[in-house]
Order: structure tokens, then C-alpha cells, then sequence
């Protein structure tokens, strides 16, 4: 099959409820989020992907996502065969090379999995058979934890717990009272609970130190992201000190970021997260790369909604991903596109059987759905 066509459709979705990190908002309440749907289709089959701009995050917009697959990406592979996965990422390579990042990363990851899509409903078994790993069936989730005062924390950790969760996640970063959250936390969840923060780059060493010291009597299993993604030299030192584990997300765009911090030393888990890697090709090389090097993995997502949520199942599923995950994206935001879809129920998301992604798009609701942000 070649491919023949590559459609972009930014869709405006409804949103449940606010989401910060500490470089800003990622979702508020009353409105809509935007995410770009891509739809890949080659000789009668077709595929669908997702891509999740959060400017507060990484540096891709919305409009700079569809610019990027409309008039670099799709001209690129156009024409390539939809299963040369490897020849497509060398493609995207040369259309928008590499910095520090791997160069649009969020607009490549749509494309790529929505290419991973139309190659699994093509053959009509779901990404673990295709790829011929998957080990388990289902991923435990972890429930984010928003507010900051002790009272919003009291009743964001009860209604986690009312829906069947037993893993949280907290977003630290934001202010001095980031150790107050996280104990108040621990107080609502209970000794049982896994917990574990995300300061998405906040923190320089020395209050990242004092931050870990902090949670090691709160009994929390990681620490993501204390500081920038670029500090390879802090980061080690850091780990050299921290009493609890260390965990890598935006430093790792690339597996060879992972190489390199492996060389160093300077890494105790490793977060899987596909659209921060490009997609699945690259997250799979990721992945295994940290699985032979004796790295731990834990799972991430960028507040996806269904199809992104699909894709991330896949990938942590086919690595035996046995840590909670934050794939937050059904806390937070709503998917109306969907019919058949991902099945989660007290906190554990069932890995979809369908072919592909095994998540149904109904083609005419994300038409209507669709925004012109250009």
C-alpha cells in the first residue's frame, strides 16, 4: 500500500475540568481543547492519529502542528509505502531535522501512529499482534490531582477514589506550598496509595534536593522531571544525592538522549510517552533500549483523548508497563468523536482488541467538530 493522502483536522473538544503544570494552563474548564486528529488513508485502507498541543509543555501550537503535516510531512512520505515505518521517520527527519529536540516531534507523532493505525486495521489484528508483543492486558492508571489548597486536594483525591483509583499523581513545580500538597495527599489517599510527583522542570538541584527529602518520609515511589531537560550535569548530581528515585521525561526526545544519560549514569527510570518521542516507531526503540540496559519504565501521556490514550496502551502494554500511568487525558477532556473505544473501570484501562488502535472515528462528528485555527 502507498500512501496517499494525509488529512489534518483540528478539533475543539469539550473540557471537564482545569489542568496546570508549571509552565502554565494545559486545560480550563468551560473551554474547548484543541487537538489535531490525523487521518492517513492508502488504497481503500485508513488510519487515525492525534497530536496534543500544549504550548505550557513543548513549543508546538496547534497551528504550527497542522502547518507542519500539511506542508512538510505529508509531501514528504506521500507516495512512500505506508508499512516502511523506518523509511518514514528518515523522511520526517530530513523535512524538519533535528535540534536539541527531534524537530516537531507532536507533528510527526500523529502521522506515525496514524500510519501505525492503517497498517493494523489492514491487517485486521491489533498493534501487540502486529508488532508480536504484548504483555499485559490491562494498564493500571494514576489519577491526577488538581487544586492546591488542602480542600481542593481533599475532594479531587475522594473523587478519584469514588471512580476506582488507587494510584495518584502530583504536579509540583508550582509554588512553596508543593510539599503541603503532596502530604495532604498522602493524608486522603492513604499509606496504600502509589504516589508520585512531576515538577516538569521546575526545580535547579538544590531545591529539587530538598523537595526529595521532603517526599521520602511521604513514602513517594518517583520524582519526574525535577529539572530541565537540558541539565544532563544536574540531573546526575541529582541522582547521585536523591533519596527516591529519579524519573526522566522531556529529556528523553530521543532514544539517544536515553543513551546518553544511560553512558552517565544519570537515570533511574525512564518515562515512555509517544508523543514526546515522535510516535511509536521511535517510542519502541525507546523502549527497548531502556529495558536492555536495565532502566525502568514508567508511562506518560499528554492529557490525549481517545486515540492518543489507544496508542499509549499499546506501547506500555508490549513493554509490561506494571507502574500506574498517567494517561489523564479521560480526567480531563472529552472524546465525542469515538464510538467503540478504550474501556476503563475503577481505574484500569482494558489494552483494545480491535484492529489498530481498535479506537472507531466517526469521520463526520470530527468534521463538525473541526476549527480553523489558521
Amino acid at each position: 500500500m502507498k500512501i496517499e493522502r494525509i488529512e489534518t483536522f483540528c478539533v475543539a473538544l469539550p473540557t471537564r475540568r482545569s489542568f496546570g503544570v508549571s509552565g502554565g494552563a494545559v486545560a480550563v474548564a468551560g473551554r474547548p481543547s484543541l487537538r489535531v486528529l490525523v487521518k492517513v488513508s492508502a488504497e481503500g485502507a485508513h488510519g487515525w492519529g492525534e497530536a496534543t498541543p500544549i504550548p505550557a509543555w513543548t513549543y508546538e501550537t496547534a497551528e504550527s502542528i497542522v502547518t507542519t503535516i500539511d506542508r512538510y510531512l505529508a509531501p514528504a512520505i506521500t507516495g512512500r509505502p505506508a508499512w516502511d515505518l523506518d523509511g518514514v521517520t528518515a523522511a520526517f527527519d530530513r523535512a524538519v531535522n533535528r535540534g536539541f529536540s527531534i524537530g516537531a516531534p507532536l507533528a510527526k507523532s500523529a502521522v506515525d501512529v496514524a500510519l501505525h493505525d492503517l497498517l493494523g486495521r489492514a491487517a485486521g489484528v491489533p498493534l501487540g499482534v502486529m508488532w508480536g508483543q504484548r504483555r499485559r492486558e490491562t494498564i493500571d492508571l494514576g489519577w491526577i490531582v488538581s487544586g492546591r489548597s488542602p480542600q481542593e486536594v481533599a475532594d479531587s483525591v475522594a473523587e478519584g477514589r469514588d471512580l476506582g483509583y488507587r494510584a495518584f499523581k502530583v504536579k509540583v513545580g508550582l509554588g512553596p506550598e508543593d510539599a503541603e500538597v503532596v502530604e495532604a495527599v498522602r493524608l486522603h489517599a492513604g499509606d496504600d496509595a502509589a504516589l508520585w510527583v512531576d515538577a516538569n522542570q521546575g526545580y535547579t538541584v538544590r531545591s529539587a534536593l530538598a523537595m526529595a527529602r521532603r517526599l521520602e518520609d511521604l513514602g513517594v515511589d518517583a520524582f519526574e522531571q525535577p529539572l530541565p531537560a537540558n541539565d544532563i550535569a544536574g540531573l546526575r548530581r541529582l541522582r547521585d544525592t536523591c533519596p527516591i528515585p529519579v524519573a526522566l521525561d522531556e529529556s528523553l526526545r530521543h532514544p539517544s538522549d536515553l543513551a546518553t544519560f544511560v553512558r552517565l549514569d544519570a537515570v533511574d527510570v525512564a518515562i515512555a510517552k509517544v508523543q514526546r518521542t515522535g510516535g511509536l516507531t521511535l517510542s519502541r526503540r525507546l523502549c527497548s533500549l531502556a529495558e536492555d540496559c536495565g532502566v525502568a519504565l514508567m508511562g506518560s501521556g499528554l492529557t490525549d483523548s481517545d486515540l492518543g490514550l489507544a496508542a499509549s496502551l499499546h506501547l506500555f502494554a508490549a513493554y509490561g508497563v506494571d507502574t500506574p500511568v498517567d494517561l489523564n487525558g479521560r480526567q480531563f477532556i472529552e472524546s465525542p468523536y469515538a464510538g467503540a473505544t478504550v474501556e476503563v473501570s475503577d481505574g484500569t484501562a482494558r489494552v483494545p482488541d480491535g484492529p489498530g488502535l481498535g479506537v472507531e472515528v466517526d469521520e463526520r462528528t470530527v468534521r463538525e467538530l473541526a476549527v480553523n485555527v489558521l
